[in-house]
């Protein structure tokens, strides 16, 4: 049987923190794991307790949450970062999708929002909302110049895996991947796993970085 869902908050805004804090609490399949006020006490506490997921601002002194985020993800791969985010800051949010973070939640979404973002990132499901993350990504990902190198392992993907790759980056779950490629939903997902080994990504959000810094889908759809 597992334990309930350790989360650990990082962000220093001690009245956004005790809100989390005590809707966490009342949630029967999860619990704190620790709270920081940066992202340096984030990443010392993220250490010492190994918690499944790490709610975590962006804009932070001492040490902001996409460097926190990197530290975190490199780490401590059985880790989850979810991004708390506010509108105006989208720019952030993309910066911290390449550092590893595995999604992102308005921090003036519903509690019912939040917890269900907590145990989607927690089950691995980690684009929350694939048409959001398109969006930032076309306004934010710079245009791929042509004499750039190809990211490391794109070129050992077999075609069946580019695919995959493609439609991932497309905001598509595993269920519409297997109709499209008229493939089973396992098969579908073992191409996810080598195709996340070969370019060393952290989950589904850095693969959707890397279709559109590889240049193999352009920022608008194209």
């Amino acid at each position: 049987m597992t334990g309930p869902v350790r989360v650990l908050l990082v962000d220093d805004q001690a009245l956004i923190r005790s809100a989390v804090r005590a809707l966490v609490a009342q949630h029967p399949g999860m619990e704190v794991a620790g709270e920081a006020a940066d992202g340096a006490q984030g990443v010392a506490l993220a250490r010492e307790t190994r918690p499944d997921v790490v709610l975590m601002d962006v804009r932070m002194p001492v040490l902001d949450g996409i460097a926190a985020t990197r530290a975190i993800c490199a780490e401590l791969p059985g880790t989850r970062v979810l991004v708390l985010t506010t509108f105006e800051e989208d720019e952030y949010v993309v910066r911290a999708l390449r550092a590893g973070a595995s999604g992102f939640v308005g921090k003036g979404a519903e509690p019912d929002e939040i917890l269900r973002a907590v145990l989607a990132v927690h089950a691995g499901e980690s684009l929350l909302s694939p048409a959001a993350t398109r969006g930032l990504i076309d306004r934010f990902v710079l245009p791929v110049p042509e004499d750039a190198p190809p990211p490391v392992g794109l070129d050992q993907l077999t075609d069946r895996e580019r695919e995959v790759l493609l439609l991932v980056a497309r905001g598509r779950s595993n269920a519409e991947i297997a109709g499209a490629l008229v493939i089973s939903p396992l098969t579908v997902k073992t191409h996810l796993n080598r195709t996340m080994a070969k370019l060393h990504a952290h989950d589904r959000a850095q693969l959707v970085i890397v279709a559109y810094e590889s240049g193999l889908l352009r920022p608008g759809g194209g």
